[in-house]
Order: structure tokens, then C-alpha cells, then sequence
């Protein structure tokens, strides 16, 4: 069985994006710094990649980054760090993670790094605790909305009221679709009561909170003529609401009661399970969640007379609080506060039927949050086809990617755009989503299906306005990311290096022989005999070399890229190597600059405390930081592990003979 330096655990609501991007950034991590790792993921089509027993005992560190239930109670003991998913969506935050939890104790805590503040914000907090309980019932809950939403929209196909069977375009299977539908939807509430409680409790908290569930949806039964509680009689719900407070309180009533039953003996632990955590759980979550429904029935009406008195203020307030909310993190809490909020508004506008006041604000409120969702990814797509020249291959393909996404509603694809430049970015797709749910609004479309993107068209009613809405935001947004980047790229330019003109006639006699692909080492910067005070004496002495042999414009931006990286976790190896890495638009060209001290430079933090002899620093343009600095990165580390290698480059004081040795390793 293969053994792992790391394993992870990546998790998100949905389990469609953010799970992924995690994975993908903790491995490029990992090979930076020569780890083996691997990454289990839990999406929407279950487990993938899954830990074995095996594996979580011989790793030396675990990172979780998951905003939903990955039972993390497996890694008890072993150094770990906890955090959400948005902080690993980077291949430096995520490296930042990895050098953590090989830092932390063997406690569950993490030990100090960098500094204090940073180590206080890694620790999983209350409210990143309870955020994931509350993610876990959400990303649970998302696909009986979207099975019931969308079911329920097709069955409008037939017409809309084709499910009524006194009704002149009753179809019958419109109607069997509308109640498969409608069951769907009315389960919402119950399975995200149930699995926040799981996310708390484990498997017993379910009952309690499927009953939790069921509660918030009837309220309180009371008899209609003599006013006092009755079975059969009618009570009013409380909705989504309801299920959150019923899934955390199941949640928590099942660990009072683990304490409460600690006492017994140990052979009683199968009627504890069975009888003893059920009965009493269901019985006091149960009239707990009858004894508030009063309040939490005005609650839940207030937010939503709250919502519908947005719309009073106008199409731009409700639009502008919709676009901001939706492209503000992109599939992050925020992002999913709105879209859960449109879902219970399109649950209340179904149930309420075709026609009335209900169905109508919520399946256009529905309608503003989808297209909201939908422009970011689109206004990448037309950044990179407009604006090709100003962006990476890298990026050029993702925003075509990202067609795709936007069009099926998956928001997650523009995050990588965001991330390199939040400002001014983040506020480029906020105002495109902004414009896209302001005019859907103004031109009353209504979505009856909660998820889907442009494949649930046929059910939108207003349907090419919605689309038109839709691609003015996401024109307006990918004209002004065009601009931005025309503008990033220009200034980049201007900082250039220019070379000296070489007269046509001269060109055959003064060009030398060009380098082979793999001569990223050249003669010239590679520097035997030096004597550096200190680690930051010597990463100086590489920057301004970069200057002079024309690899970068400016040597502080280099050096700043270094300092940053060393702050992110060293550099040091073993043996006296050590492997510093700049990424910056200040440099021009990917290059590999060698320096020596035989004395060794102190102050280093390498992985044996020996100081550094030999440097190989790598200096990477920014705009290839996934690619060749990956592929040099990865050739350099893997090199430093041949013994021979090391030798000879730590043993020879001829430039020409370490450029060769490097240079080889590099093809």
C-alpha cells in the first residue's frame, strides 16, 4: 500500500467546483515542494479518491479543507489543519496550508507559524463550525431542489395548469410530473433539517432531525373551531428557517444526550442506538419545534415580506442586492445565501400556484439569482476571446471553459480570474450581475426551475429577454475585464527591458548560438565564489543579477516575489540546498540563476538546519506561474534527490560544468 507525506480532504456545498480546485491546488502544492499527496474528494456524486486506514496512519500531515462534513474524526491524533474550501482555491494557499499542518501538533490545533494572527485565523472557528453544519444540509438539500424545481417546471411544457385535471390542457403526464416534482421539493426542508443535524450528531441526530424538518413544514396543527392543538387540524410552517433551527438544535440534543447515557455500561451501547438516542431525541426536538412555531411562523413571514419590500423599492435595489450577493464570492456563503434564498422563495411560489402574487415574485426573484449566477463565467469567456492577446494560454482556455459553465449555471469557473486580481475584478462581475438581475426583473421573467442555466429555457417564461439580459451584463462586464487587462498588459510592457537595436549587417557576426529549449541555466548566471551574510543578502544578490542579464526590470519586484515565497514556508532543502522561486510580471523571461557560498549562508530554515551552499533560484514571469514554473520546480526537486547530482554541483567551481549538470536535468 502506497504511503502518503500528506492526505486531504476537500469539500464543498455543491460539490461541483470549489472541491476540485482545492484538489488540483493542494497537489501543484505538494510537487512544489516535493510531498507525495493525496486527495480525497467529496463532491456531489459521493466520496472519490477515498482515504484508507492505511494511508491516514503513515502520512505525516492531513489538511481539510471542506465547508461540509468530510468526518474529519478520522485524522484524530495526526497533525492536521481545518479549513474552509475558499482558502485552498490557490496553489500558494494552499502550500501555505500543507506547510502548516506539517507544523502542527499531533493534537488537532495548529502549532505557531508564521505568526500569530495567521495561526488564530487557521483554527477552525465557531462560526466556520457552524457554517459547515450548515453546508452540509444544504448541499444535501440542493439536489432535491433541483430534481422537484426543475421536474415541476418541465410538467409546464404541457401548459400551465396541464397538472389540474379540471383544467382545459390537463395532460396526464404533466400531472405525475408535478407530483414527483412536488414530493421532491417538500422533502427541502426535511433533508436539510436532517443533515445539518448529522453534520453535528452523526447518524442518530437524522431522526430527530427529519422530524425537526417535517414540523417546519406543517407548524403547529390546531383546530380551526375550538382553537386548541389537534392532530388533525391545520397548522401554519415556518419554512427553511424552521429546518435550520430544528436541524442544529437535533444536532446538539444528540451530543447532550451521548453525555447523559455516558454512564451506561458499555453493552447497553446497542439500545442506546437503537431505542434510548431516537425516542428521547425525537420527543424533546419535537415539542421544542412545537413550542416555537408561533414565533418562528412571523419570523419567516417578516424575511419574506422584507424580500418582496425590496421589490417595492424598486427593480434596482432588489437587482443590485441579487447581482452583488451572487458574483460577490462565486459559489462561496454569500453566493449560496442568495441562491438558498431564491430556492425557499421559488418552493413558497410553487406551492402557492400559478397566478398568484407568490408565484410570481418568486419565480422572478428565481429568475434574477440564475441569471446573476450565470453572467460571471460569461463575461471570462468574452474577456478571453476579445481580449486574447492580454491573457495566458492558461487563461484563454479556462474562459472557454467557462462557456459551458455559465450556461448550465455553474458560477465556480471565474474564481481563478478573481483570485490573480480581486481588485478591480471582483467589482467587474458583481455590477455585470448586477445589470443582468436589475433588467430580468424589469422585464418580468420568470423562472420556474431552480437550477439548470440556459437548458431549462423552454420553461422560462420571457425567455429571450432573460437570455438578452443575461449577455448585456456579461458583455458590459467582459468589455470593462478587457480594459482592465489591456491596461495590466500595457503597464507590464512599458516596464520591460528595451534591447538595443542590432543592425542587419552585424546580425550574422555578433549573434551567438541560440540556447537549447532546456537552457534555462546559462554560463553567465551561474556565480561560484560568493560570501552572502545572510539569506536575504543573497536572494538580493539574485534579483539585481536578473536585472543585469536582462531577465527582469526590477529588482525589488523580484525580491519582493522571493520574500514572499520564503514567507509562505522556506526554500531550504537538505545538504546545503536550497531552491528559492520568484513569480512576477517584473520578469521577463523564465531563467535559473546559481549561486555558491562554500562557507554557507546562515539564517536559511532548511529541513536538516545545515546552511545553504548552493542556491538554485528559479525565476518564473507571472503570467507562466502554472506551467513552466511547475515543470522547472518539479525537474530542480527531483534532481536534488540524486545523489550524484548534488555532488556535482556542490563539489565543482567550474560555472560552464554546473550549467551543463543543471541544464540536463531541466529537458
Amino acid at each position: 500500500m502506497a504511503k502518503f507525506d500528506i492526505i486531504a480532504a476537500t469539500g464543498c456545498p455543491t460539490g461541483i467546483a470549489h472541491t476540485f480546485m482545492a484538489k488540483e491546488a493542494l497537489e501543484k502544492a505538494a510537487a512544489e515542494r516535493g510531498l507525495t499527496i493525496k486527495v480525497e474528494t467529496h463532491g456531489q456524486v459521493g466520496v472519490e479518491n477515498e482515504l484508507t486506514k492505511s494511508e491516514i496512519t503513515g502520512a505525516k500531515a492531513v489538511v481539510v479543507a471542506a465547508d461540509k462534513d468530510v468526518q474529519a474524526e478520522r485524522f484524530a491524533g495526526k497533525p492536521m489543519v481545518s479549513v474552509g474550501v475558499s482558502k485552498a482555491l490557490s496553489v500558494e494557499a494552499a502550500g501555505k496550508l500543507i506547510d502548516r499542518a506539517l507544523a502542527a501538533k499531533g493534537d488537532n490545533t495548529v502549532a505557531a507559524a508564521a505568526d500569530v494572527e495567521d495561526e488564530a485565523e487557521e483554527k477552525e472557528s465557531i462560526g466556520h463550525v457552524i457554517y459547515k453544519h450548515l453546508m452540509n444540509g444544504v448541499s444535501h438539500m440542493l439536489v432535491f431542489v433541483v430534481a422537484g424545481g426543475v421536474l415541476t417546471a418541465v410538467s409546464f411544457l404541457w401548459g400551465i395548469t396541464s397538472f389540474d385535471s379540471t383544467a382545459a390542457d390537463y395532460n396526464t403526464f404533466a400531472a405525475m410530473l408535478k407530483i414527483i416534482g412536488g414530493i421532491a421539493m417538500n422533502l427541502m426542508v426535511p433533508v436539510l433539517s436532517a443533515y445539518i443535524a448529522e453534520s453535528i450528531g452523526k447518524r442518530p441526530a437524522l431522526v430527530p432531525g427529519f422530524v425537526a424538518g417535517m414540523i417546519a413544514i406543517q407548524g403547529l396543527p390546531v383546530n380551526a373551531e375550538t382553537g386548541m392543538i389537534d392532530a388533525g387540524g391545520a397548522g401554519v410552517g415556518f419554512g427553511f428557517l424552521g429546518g435550520i433551527v430544528g436541524g442544529f438544535l437535533a444536532g446538539y440534543v444528540i451530543l447532550l444526550l451521548e453525555k447523559v447515557f455516558a454512564g451506561l455500561p458499555k453493552n447497553l451501547d446497542g439500545l442506546k442506538a437503537i431505542f434510548l438516542y431516537p425516542l428521547f431525541s425525537t420527543a424533546i426536538v419535537g415539542l421544542v419545534m412545537l413550542g416555537i412555531s408561533g414565533p418562528m411562523a412571523a419570523i419567516n413571514t417578516a424575511m419574506m415580506d422584507f424580500l418582496k419590500g425590496l421589490s417595492a423599492s424598486g427593480a434596482v435595489v432588489l437587482g443590485l442586492a441579487i447581482g452583488c450577493m451572487c458574483a460577490f464570492d462565486m459559489g462561496g456563503p454569500v453566493n449560496k445565501a442568495a441562491y438558498v434564498t431564491g430556492t425557499a422563495m421559488l418552493t413558497e411560489a410553487l406551492a402557492a400556484g400559478v397566478g398568484t402574487d407568490t408565484y410570481n415574485f418568486g419565480t422572478n426573484f428565481m429568475a434574477a439569482v440564475s441569471a446573476a449566477c450565470i453572467v460571471p463565467p460569461l463575461i471570462t469567456t468574452f474577456a478571453v476571446v476579445v481580449g486574447k492577446k492580454y491573457f495566458s494560454q492558461e487563461d484563454h482556455d479556462a474562459g472557454i471553459v467557462n462557456l459551458i459553465l455559465g450556461c448550465t449555471h455553474i458560477t465556480e469557473g471565474a474564481i481563478p480570474f478573481m483570485t490573480k486580481n480581486i481588485w478591480p475584478v471582483m467589482p467587474i462581475m458583481m455590477l455585470g450581475s448586477s445589470i443582468a438581475s436589475i433588467l430580468t426583473i424589469m422585464f418580468n421573467v420568470h423562472d420556474p426551475a431552480p437550477h439548470g442555466g440556459f437548458l431549462v429555457l423552454p420553461v422560462v417564461e420571457n425567455g429571450p429577454l432573460w437570455v438578452l439580459s443575461i449577455l448585456i451584463g456579461a458583455v458590459i462586464g467582459g468589455i470593462l475585464f478587457v480594459a482592465f487587462k489591456k491596461y495590466d498588459f500595457e503597464k507590464n510592457q512599458k516596464a520591460a527591458p528595451v534591447a538595443k537595436p542590432v543592425e542587419a549587417s552585424e546580425t550574422a557576426a555578433v549573434e551567438p548560438p541560440k540556447a537549447e529549449a532546456a537552457d534555462f541555466v546559462k554560463v553567465e548566471n551561474v556565480f561560484v565564489a560568493e560570501d552572502f551574510a545572510s539569506r536575504d543578502e543573497a536572494l538580493s544578490f539574485v534579483s539585481n543579477q536578473a536585472v543585469k542579464a536582462g531577465i527582469a526590470s526590477d529588482a525589488d519586484a523580484v525580491m519582493n516575489a522571493f520574500l514572499a515565497r520564503e514567507a509562505e514556508g522556506t526554500t531550504g532543502m537538505m545538504e546545503g540546498f536550497a531552491i528559492p522561486h520568484a513569480k512576477s510580471d517584473a520578469i521577463t523571461e523564465a531563467a535559473v540563476i546559481v549561486v555558491k557560498d562554500e562557507s554557507g549562508v546562515t539564517g536559511w530554515d532548511t529541513m536538516d538546519g545545515a546552511p545553504v551552499n548552493v542556491a538554485i533560484a528559479l525565476l518564473i514571469p507571472g503570467a507562466q506561474a502554472g506551467t513552466t514554473h511547475l515543470k522547472i520546480l518539479s525537474k530542480v526537486a527531483e534532481a536534488l534527490m540524486d545523489e550524484d547530482f548534488r555532488a556535482t554541483v556542490k563539489g565543482s567551481t567550474d560555472a560552464a560544468e554546473i550549467a551543463k549538470t543543471i541544464n540536463a536535468r531541466l529537458v
